[in-house]
This record gives C-alpha cells, sequence and structure tokens, in this order.
C-alpha cells in the first residue's frame, strides 16, 4: 500500500483546489475522491476540462462531443459539485498544442487566469508520466500556468493510468462511499457500453476504484 500524508493534516488541508481533466471521465477515475471532499469543505474552486473526449469514438460518430458534456455534467453533479464552475478549454482530443507553441502559450495564459480569478492554491491534474498524450499535455499546461499565476499554487498529480511514484511526498484524501464513485462513473455511459456505437471501453479493472485520491506533490508552490 503506498504511504500518503493525510489531506486533512496537511499543510493543504484548507487549500482551495482546481481539478484538471484531459477528458471526461478522468475527473471521477483520478480525483472524485478529492472533488467530493472539497465540494463539502466549500474549497473546491473549478473542474477544467481540457478536452471534449471525442477521440473515444470513430469520426464521424454523432454527437460524441455533446454527449460526452452532459454524462461529465451528471458525473460532476453525483459527486455534489454540480453547483461549481465547469469550464471547457476546447481542446481536440489526442491532438494537443506543442508545448512551445504560441497556442499552448495562450492556454497556459489562459488557465493562470483562472487560477488568480478563483483563488487557487493547488491544482490537480493528470500526471505526466502517463501514456495517453493529452494527459501528459495537461499536466505540461498546468505546470505552465502555475508558473504564470503570480500567486503561489502547489501542482498535485493524480494517478489514472500510472501508479504513484516512490519517494516523493504524497497526500491522500479522505475516503469517499465507493458506491457513490462508481455512481458517479456510471454516468459516462459512452465510455461503458455501446450507448453510441463502437469505441472506447473502460477497462472492468478501472471501475473499481478506491475511496480515496492519493495525490503526488509535483510543485511545492511556495
Amino acid at each position: 500500500m503506498v504511504k500518503a500524508e493525510p489531506l486533512a493534516r496537511s499543510r493543504w488541508a484548507q487549500a482551495r483546489w482546481l481539478v484538471l481533466a484531459p477528458h471526461p471521465d478522468d475527473e471521477t477515475l483520478g480525483a472524485g475522491a478529492l472533488i467530493a471532499h472539497s465540494v463539502a469543505n466549500r474549497r473546491l474552486g473549478g473542474i477544467v476540462f481540457l478536452t471534449d473526449g471525442t477521440g473515444s469514438h470513430p469520426e464521424g460518430t454523432p454527437r460524441v462531443a455533446t454527449i460526452r458534456r452532459r454524462e461529465a455534467r451528471h458525473a460532476i453533479g453525483r459527486m455534489g459539485a454540480a453547483a461549481i464552475s465547469t469550464i471547457w478549454m476546447g481542446w481536440r482530443d489526442a491532438h494537443p498544442y506543442p508545448s512551445d507553441s504560441k497556442a499552448f502559450a495562450q492556454e497556459a495564459d489562459r488557465l493562470a487566469a483562472l487560477l488568480r480569478w478563483h483563488r487557487i492554491d493547488a491544482i490537480a491534474v493528470s500526471d505526466h508520466s502517463e501514456a495517453h498524450c493529452d494527459h501528459v499535455a495537461a499536466f505540461s499546461l498546468a505546470e505552465a500556468a502555475v508558473r504564470r499565476a503570480r500567486r503561489p499554487v502547489a501542482l498535485f498529480a493524480y494517478h489514472v493510468w500510472s501508479e504513484p511514484p516512490l519517494g516523493v511526498r504524497r497526500i491522500a484524501t479522505p475516503p469517499m462511499p465507493v458506491g457513490r464513485r462508481r455512481h458517479a462513473l456510471l454516468a459516462h455511459r459512452s465510455q461503458m457500453s455501446p450507448v453510441i456505437g463502437d469505441g472506447f471501453r473502460l477497462p472492468r479493472e478501472k471501475r473499481r476504484m478506491a475511496a480515496r485520491d492519493v495525490l503526488t506533490l509535483r510543485r511545492d508552490g511556495r
């Protein structure tokens, strides 16, 4: 079992959080317990989606973006965060901007402005060790935005397709009822059934989520 400092006893116990998800469903898989805990304590500043997740289905599948946005809205509501600000960055799924491009810099400035506007103390994002290009790009974008934020913001990584690394500081959220988290994940029907045709299917082992999120500290923010 990975050892981690309880969030409630860490110096981020009263932090105001923002969650950045590469695709709809990553918010539940990677940061569902953080979302539920933070919103219950009025410490969740927003949820940001990098892409609309349309890459999960073959090109030409109708209404994928609309359906996946609706699924994300339902999942967020099931975690108690229906009233929280949700922002869609609008990136094309699986086609991230190069980190040295003007478009990437503009998006980093945009995210940094959100960090300032919502008075964010800590951001949670998919880790750079994950295999999917959008997960890596989300981390790079968060890292760049933190540098531009003009306020102290800690950078934490959650793990969807990777394991928390050894030898680094980690924090663990309070537990979320597993049934509630699964109920939120089930809102993403397009990722678990052929409801809109052939496409990606979330592996069954990924549907068995832990009660807690273990977050890896990647940048202290001080």
